[in-house]
């Protein structure tokens, strides 16, 4: 039987993809490349709240990706690592320890993004793995966690997203 996704799922994964394709694409200096602080990466806490942040993270990665100019891989393995992230991020709501929660995103992206920008930057891939790791650690758990928790911390906030 086909799921049927409620009105306000589609909205709240409209907002969460608008969300991380703007913040990136305002930010476009320090949000592509080998090294970088891809600021949008913070909202890849979501999904500990709520399974629409999925498909929002993945479309906004998506549309961010486009804009980027970084090509296919870019396109498809950074949209498809912050799906199979995202996935996780959910996955690790059941332990109900918002700390895992930025984990996914920044191993995921550290070491899979790098697989193809140590490639089209021609450096070497562990450096490359540094570079990325680092700028998801500031965006996931400096920026990231923060708002979770604040989130957490306002019942009136997290009614918005129970679906």
């Amino acid at each position: 039987m086909p799921m049927a996704f409620s009105s306000k799922y589609i909205a709240q994964a409209g907002i969460i993809a608008a969300l991380y394709a703007v913040i990136t694409i305002v930010l476009a200096p320090i949000s592509y490349g080998p090294v970088q602080i891809r600021v949008s990466e913070a909202l890849t806490v979501l999904p500990y709240l709520t399974p629409s942040a999925i498909p929002g993270l993945f479309l906004g990665c998506l549309l961010a990706n486009i804009y980027g100019g970084l090509g296919v891989y870019d396109i498809v393995g950074g949209s498809f690592l912050t799906l199979i992230a995202g996935f996780f991020t959910y996955l690790l709501s059941k332990k109900r320890k918002p700390i895992l929660a930025p984990l996914p995103p920044v191993l995921f992206n550290a070491f899979g993004v790098s697989l193809y920008l140590h490639f089209l930057f021609k450096l070497p891939y562990w450096l490359t793995v540094v570079y990325v790791g680092a700028g998801e650690i500031v965006a996931c758990y400096l920026i990231g966690y923060p708002l979770l928790k604040i989130i957490l911390s306002r019942q009136s906030w997290t009614g918005f997203f129970r679906i």
